[in-house]
């Protein structure tokens, strides 16, 4: 998996591949193992391909929020499949490796989604911010330009974040220990077997972890206070109801997302333990995409709605 090669009157090792050690299963356990993953993946891809398609099909959801809505599916489709074919393959396959340009390119993309992922879900928070604690302006400051700038903003937060993150762990070295605890390439297990010192290369990812997790989340946070105070000065219950329930949806989404990914990312390579991080990780990499569209299309009304005009209409 690795040669040597001379330079400066030392031996220096290049890698060729990693060995993704994944889950170990054996007989029945493995097909079935395999056949979930499978089932899994293929319906979080139909979800929100189905959720991008009832948007653009409907004007009456031609709206910021599910103008996001619809952004955060698209980005969700491309998140599952950077990691879920290869982990699937592996689930059945004896060879298991992944070539190094391969494990970098994963890495990369994966980072890149991840992190637009963390700033969409708090561009979503302060629209539902200024909808309801600002209704009146909403129209002239969720305008259709702004939207788009902030869409964009997270691509290149996404980006930016993920290039800084791969251009300290693509120079570390890896030498005789080339097995990664994992079912795809992540930081945090790079980490961990480089034999190089890593110490700058951990040191950015945190800082960087810590950024891009916690000033999206102070936004969260600060918007649905905000929200909640303005919720709560509304007479009528039916009335404070109908405005949480626009809410609902996606403050569920961000706990569920939010918690696995900050277990995860923003601790120390000190604090990383295999078994763990890999059950979290099967969350946020599986399961919570897979519920995301769940969530929103039977939570929101008028995505129901939508949903039952376009399946009556085909019909």
């Amino acid at each position: 998996s690795s040669f040597f090669y001379r330079m400066g009157g030392r031996n220096e090792t290049k890698v060729m591949y990693f060995i993704l050690l994944g889950f170990p299963t054996t007989g029945d356990l493995q097909l079935l193992l395999f056949s979930a993953l499978l089932l899994v993946y293929l319906l979080t891809v139909l979800e929100n391909f189905l959720t991008i398609l009832i948007i653009r099909s409907h004007r009456s959801l031609h709206k910021p929020m599910y103008f996001f809505l619809g952004n955060l599916s698209f980005l969700e489709i491309w998140y599952v499949s950077v990691i879920e074919p290869k982990m699937i393959l592996d689930v059945l396959s004896h060879d298991k490796r992944i070539s190094f340009q391969g494990c970098m390119a994963q890495l990369h993309f994966f980072v890149t989604f991840v992190c637009t992922e963390y700033v969409l879900l708090a561009v979503m928070a302060y629209d539902r911010f200024v909808a309801i604690c600002k209704p009146l302006r909403y129209p002239l400051i969720m305008s259709h330009k702004l939207c788009a700038q902030l869409v964009a903003a997270c691509w290149m937060c996404g980006l930016t974040t993920s290039s800084i993150k791969l251009s300290f762990i693509a120079r570390l070295s890896f030498c005789e220990v080339d097995k990664i605890n994992h079912y795809f390439c992540d930081i945090s297990p790079l980490l961990n077997i480089s034999c190089s010192d890593s110490s700058l290369a951990e040191l950015v990812d945190f800082t960087l972890a810590l950024l891009v997790i916690m000033l999206p989340l102070c936004t969260v946070v600060a918007s649905y206070i905000c929200i909640l105070l303005t919720v709560m000065k509304i007479p009528s219950s039916q009335g404070r109801q109908k405005a949480f329930s626009t809410c609902s949806s996606h403050l569920t989404v961000v706990i569920l997302f939010y918690s696995t990914t900050l277990f995860t990312y923003a601790h120390p390579k000190l604090m990383y333990t295999y078994r763990a991080n890999k059950l979290v990780s099967v969350l946020y990499t599986v399961v919570v995409p897979l519920l995301n569209p769940l969530i929103y299309c039977l939570r929101n009304k008028e995505v129901r709605v939508a949903m039952r005009k376009t399946f009556t209409c085909r019909r």
